[in-house]
């Protein structure tokens, strides 16, 4: 059975809308590192070469074949031609999304005390949520994956990998608590 560690990271409610947040430096460290890979991982959106479609952020249609690009970047239709037409429209604009909500978690964050406002704490929340989503895809998370952990073996290989998405649901939990 293994010791109850007290966490000491995460979020609460600051004056006016803020949020307070607290992190160790070795966590920081890992925060950036996980929204490093991201950046990495979700290129700039593509769009035409037409000057219109490219001031409106229109692009490719193409589901993308990567695991993790097809978690982060869902078709929103069934229908291929729909799905297709939907994501020509959209997906150029969440992929810029998705880097700038990266990005402001790679620069603010800090360690020890340090302070978000209101929409520096919503780009947390999605990109904490963007980096859960891509992780729990590379390891196939299922539901079960709490009592996984709970019966896992601290040399087992994927540990570490485990139990930072266990560590990234308990920020994603205190952010969403700390913003209501």
């Amino acid at each position: 059975m293994r010791e109850e560690v007290r966490v000491s990271s995460g979020f609460s409610p600051g004056e006016g809308g803020r949020v307070v947040a607290r992190f160790e430096a070795a966590e920081i460290s890992l925060l950036r590192s996980l929204v490093s890979m991201m950046l990495g991982l979700v290129p700039p959106g593509e769009t035409s070469d037409d000057p219109l479609e490219r001031a409106l952020g229109i692009g490719g249609g193409e589901a993308p074949s990567d695991p993790v690009l097809a978690r982060l970047f869902p078709s929103a239709y069934e229908d291929a031609n729909d799905a297709s037409e939907f994501r020509r429209y959209t997906e150029a604009t969440l992929r810029e999304g998705k880097r700038a909500d990266a990005q402001t978690v790679h620069d603010t964050a800090a360690p020890g005390r340090f302070e978000l406002t209101p929409e520096q704490a919503q780009a947390w929340l999605r990109a904490l949520n963007d980096v859960r989503l891509t992780l729990g895809t590379k390891l196939e998370v299922t539901e079960e994956v709490h009592d996984e952990i709970a019966m896992m073996s601290e040399d087992d290989p994927r540990y570490p990998a485990y139990v930072t998405y266990d560590w990234l649901t308990y920020l994603q939990d205190s952010l969403v608590r700390a913003l209501w």
